[in-house]
């Protein structure tokens, strides 16, 4: 076996166990105080221990060794002779539900180094992460590394990437017929979300119990002739679960979507005693509530494994920049070539194939709609 070749790296830690620095001048403040007794006194009191300069909150490097795998992705250095690999079943903060090849769970932390190094994102540690960590007494651990993930579901959350579970195959994009009214431009976001992560996307459209058949047809016309799989189902009657579970079977899974679509209740259809906890969808608001509060895997009697997770109100694209949006259009890739500009955006440019193949049909003019929505930056607002 060739020797993994190691590396020093310096990795900026925040500096968040100082004491504060001290707000104000002091020295303008003893002159000023004068013959006023009580003012000095004060200052007399002053604690002697509070740092009178800096810059306040400052960072201080540390050397941590790396090594690569075989991927070529640097990764932090351990002892594995005195770890275990695990599969992560859920993450909650800084603690994490673990599971070790003979199917013991554990409840771990995660080492700091690791939290330091996953800096660009919200969280270090997901559901579905494969991890080393070492193991302690009574079943607890500690997770001393993130292998590299091979697919993600994430989305842009202030100024991190908010990663909502990974290593999938699919992505399950749960969506309704109503009660929540269907949002095209929705699916459009988490798809593109999924092609971003390396995973493939499988549209659900569920509660099919709720509205006629025919009114949906287009919208599954529309993707299935896209390449997109599509299913219709009702958690409360049944319609469309038996194909659903054939697409779930023996693959890993996470079902996503806004709250309401009942994603739960779907997966409770599926593999009756789970008991996932299901809401109602608000009747003035039209908008679903949050029932379920973290991602989890979950092992399926039939094969495979399946991430329920919360209701998203916003799905904000992370790492996407607006001149690559068209690419994840697959209808605009026959027009695009034939744009009198070669940078056409597609937005306002004259002589562009894009917006005429829309006015001719040729592409969704709802499609369309949806890309202008992304490329000019606008939010889904509590959709």
């Amino acid at each position: 076996m060739a020797k993994k070749k190691k590396q020093k790296q310096r990795v900026a830690f925040r500096k968040n166990r100082e004491k504060r620095a001290r707000q104000g001048d002091l020295t303008r403040d003893v002159e000023m105080a004068g013959e006023d007794s009580e003012r000095s006194a004060e200052i007399a009191d002053l604690p002697t221990g509070e740092r009178l300069s800096g810059k306040g909150d400052l960072t201080r490097n540390r050397t941590v060794i790396t090594e690569a795998g075989e991927d070529g992705e640097l990764r932090i250095e351990v002892d594995e002779s005195a770890c275990s690999r695990g599969r992560v079943l859920m993450a909650t903060g800084l603690n994490s539900v673990v599971q070790d090849k003979e199917g013991n769970k554990h409840e771990c932390t995660v080492r700091r180094v690791v939290r330091t190094l996953a800096r660009e994102a919200r969280n270090a540690v997901v559901a579905g992460d494969w991890v080393l960590f070492q193991k302690l007494d009574d079943g607890f651990g500690v997770i001393e590394r993130v292998e590299p993930r091979k697919s993600s579901l994430s989305r842009h959350s202030g100024r991190h990437e908010h990663v909502i579970v990974s290593n999938v195959d699919q992505i399950v994009i749960v969506t309704s017929a109503a009660e929540p009214p269907l949002k095209p431009s929705l699916i459009d976001r988490f798809i593109i979300s999924a092609e971003k992560g390396e995973t493939r996307a499988l549209i659900c459209i569920n509660k099919a119990d709720l509205i006629e058949p025919a009114g949906i047809q287009s919208i599954l016309g529309l993707y299935g002739q896209l390449g997109y799989q599509t299913v219709l189902t009702s958690a409360e009657t049944g319609a469309g679960m038996d194909r659903l579970r054939d697409f779930l079977k023996d693959r890993g899974s996470v079902f996503t979507g806004q709250s309401g679509v009942g994603k739960s209740s779907l997966l409770n259809a599926i593999q009756p005693g789970l008991v996932l906890d299901t809401g109602k969808v608000s009747s003035w608001s039209q908008k679903g509530k949050h029932t379920t509060r973290r991602a989890e895997l979950i092992a399926l009697e039939s094969g495979g494994w399946v991430v329920d997770t919360p209701g998203i109100r916003q799905m904000s694209l992370w790492d996407v920049i607006p001149e690559e949006v068209q690419g994840y259009f697959v209808e605009f890739h026959p027009f695009v070539g034939y744009c009198r500009f070669p940078d056409c955006s597609h937005t306002h440019e004259t002589d562009c194939r894009v917006k005429q193949a829309v006015e001719a049909g040729l592409i969704s003019r709802a499609r369309y709609l949806s890309y202008l929505r992304i490329v000019t930056g606008q939010e889904l607002a509590d959709v």
